[in-house]
């Protein structure tokens, strides 16, 4: 659980993925809405838990964007083998996600994440919220998280 700690108040690195048509997409400069909140998650095709997370998300995601203002980002660590099975996984799974592909996992070695599902809440840039590994249930523990990701500049309370 130390990487729960070490990232806190991380600024997201600045890197350039595609999505599946093939666009470039600035992490820092495409999600950069002030206060609005990204959930990153980083899966997998052959990761079973990587797409049970993402279902279970996607069927919350409405709900959650009634509450919140939140995006959600599936980032895809799939390499050249498995990168082909990325497009029909996700129609398929009709995800209604903005999907990135990592294939070269340069956002993914610069954030020093080993092992997926790995998922982060960004505001503002900074990361405030990482989430390690899922098992059913953890996306209730996700949006009191993201619920409760406070501004980074708020004045401390005495």
């Amino acid at each position: 659980l130390s990487c729960f700690c070490s990232f806190a108040q991380k600024k997201l690195p600045n890197v350039t993925l595609n999505n599946l048509d093939g666009k470039s997409i600035s992490i820092i400069n495409d999600f950069a809405e002030k206060d609005k909140l990204y959930v990153f998650s980083f899966w997998a095709t052959w990761c079973t838990p990587c797409v049970n997370e993402l279902d279970e998300l996607n069927e919350l995601q409405s709900d959650w964007k009634k509450e919140l203002n939140v995006e959600f980002i599936a980032i895809s660590i799939d390499d050249s083998r498995t990168q082909k099975r990325v497009k029909p996984l996700v129609k398929g799974k009709e995800w209604a996600f903005n999907i990135l592909l990592d294939s070269n996992q340069d956002l993914k070695r610069a954030l020093s994440i080993v092992n997926v599902p790995y998922t982060l809440v960004v505001k503002n840039g900074i990361i405030v919220h990482v989430q390690n590994g899922y098992t059913p249930g953890s996306e209730n523990e996700l949006l009191e998280k993201t619920e409760n990701a406070q501004p980074v500049n708020k004045p401390d309370r005495k």
